[in-house]
């Protein structure tokens, strides 16, 4: 799943021969940073209602670079720098990753595992 994600991504740029949307792949990078300064690596901090204000901070990160993911290609449709199938091909992008990620949560959240 993750790597039909990425693969779109790709797509969305090479089909529409406009390379701006690889500005939200950037945004894939950043999204885990939180989790891994101050959750410990975990996302079971994301869950929780303790902590201070570093997780507080964590938090308002992750939701914040998540929400730029599908910000910034809007934003760049906006502006006309890419075309309306790029838009979309980056939030079916963006869905894939989002499942991919739930998923990865679940299998975690498992003792079977």
């Amino acid at each position: 799943m993750f790597s039909t994600s990425i693969l779109l991504q790709i797509l969305a740029c090479a089909l529409y021969n406009n390379w701006w949307p690889m500005l939200a792949a950037l945004m894939y990078v950043l999204v885990p940073m939180p989790c891994l300064f101050f959750g410990g690596g975990s996302t079971h901090f994301l869950t929780s209602r303790e902590g201070g204000g570093w997780m507080n901070a964590a938090k308002f990160l992750t939701g914040a670079s998540a929400m730029g993911s599908l910000a910034i290609p809007a934003i760049l449709r906006h502006a006309g720098l890419i075309e309306t199938g790029a838009m979309f091909i980056e939030f079916t992008s963006f869905f894939i990753l989002v499942c991919t990620v739930l998923c990865f949560h679940r299998a975690t959240l498992d003792e079977d595992w």
